[in-house]
Formats: C-alpha cells, structure tokens, sequence
C-alpha cells in the first residue's frame, strides 16, 4: 500500500527579513525543529521513494534538513507546489504515484499542506493525533489508496508536532 508523508516547512524568518516571501529562510528555531522532526521520522522507520518539494527557500531549507533521514530518492520541485492548494498538492501525489513511486514525502506551505493533512486524517484511522492547526516542522504520515475521486487515507501512521514534542 502506498505512504505519504506530509510536513510544513521550519519557522522561516519574518516577511519583513526578506526581499520577497519566496526567499525566506529558516530561523534558529526553524532549523533545531526540523532536525527533531528528522529524527522523530527516522526513528519511526519512515521511508520514501519520491519527495516533492516547493522551490521556495524555506521549504528547500527544511528539506535539506529531513531529507538525509530518507537517503537520496528523487526530488520534484515544480513551481506548482508554491503555496499549492490542497487539491494541487494531491494531484501532484497522484502524479507520483501514477508514475512508480510507492512513498512520497511532500514538503509544502499553509494552508494547502494542513488542509491537506486534516483532510486525510479525517478519513484515516487514528486520525485524532493529528496537531492541532499544522504549524511549522508538523509532519503526519498515512498509509493511502487512490480512491475514485482521489486519494483515500487508510490509516494515520505517524504525527509529529514540534509545539508538543519540544
């Protein structure tokens, strides 16, 4: 059965620290709260096979940050998934998954990314240890199906909140 795995990118720097929104970095705090996600998410035995990644600088960040925990798999990063709706960011799992991938890591933004999450988790078993809102550094891993009218979640398998967890 295909995984997913959804995360928020780290806390990024005010929208007053940087030129434009698409080049804010991650803070201090942003970066020790994805290496503790990391390592929540190795320590779960989460695998993926394919991660898409929005091209902004924060989310590059935080991918640069998780991804060794998940080895070297291939990385998409469309200008698409920028600020990416809910349903833009499960057509693009779909697309991976039509296209071989058995495990997709997405890293992306509010709302679409916590829309997302909440969206699956409402429909997965044990879908009530989700973080409340989805706020930087969440991540949430499901075990999923594609449905007929798109991605069906099985089961929540993993939720990390960096507010709880810290």
């Amino acid at each position: 059965m295909p995984h997913l795995i959804l995360v928020r990118h780290a806390k990024a720097v005010d929208r007053m620290e940087a030129e434009e929104d698409f080049e804010r970095g991650l803070t201090d705090r942003g970066r020790a709260d994805a290496a503790r996600a990391a390592l929540a998410m190795s320590q779960a035995g989460l695998t993926a096979d394919h991660a898409l990644v929005s091209p902004s600088r924060r989310t590059r960040e935080t991918w640069a940050i998780i991804g060794p925990a998940f080895g070297a798999p291939p990385v998409s990063d469309p200008m698409a998934l920028y600020h990416a709706s809910s349903p833009m960011l499960e057509r693009a799992v779909l697309d991976a998954l039509d296209g071989g991938a058995r495990a997709v890591i997405v890293v992306g933004h509010n709302p679409g990314i916590g829309g997302f999450a909440h969206t699956l988790a409402a429909q997965a078993a044990g879908g009530q240890r989700m973080p409340p809102g989805w706020p930087t550094s969440a991540a949430a891993a499901f075990e999923v199906a594609p449905g007929v009218k798109g991605l069906d979640a099985i089961a929540l398998t993993f939720a990390f909140d960096p507010k709880a967890d810290s």
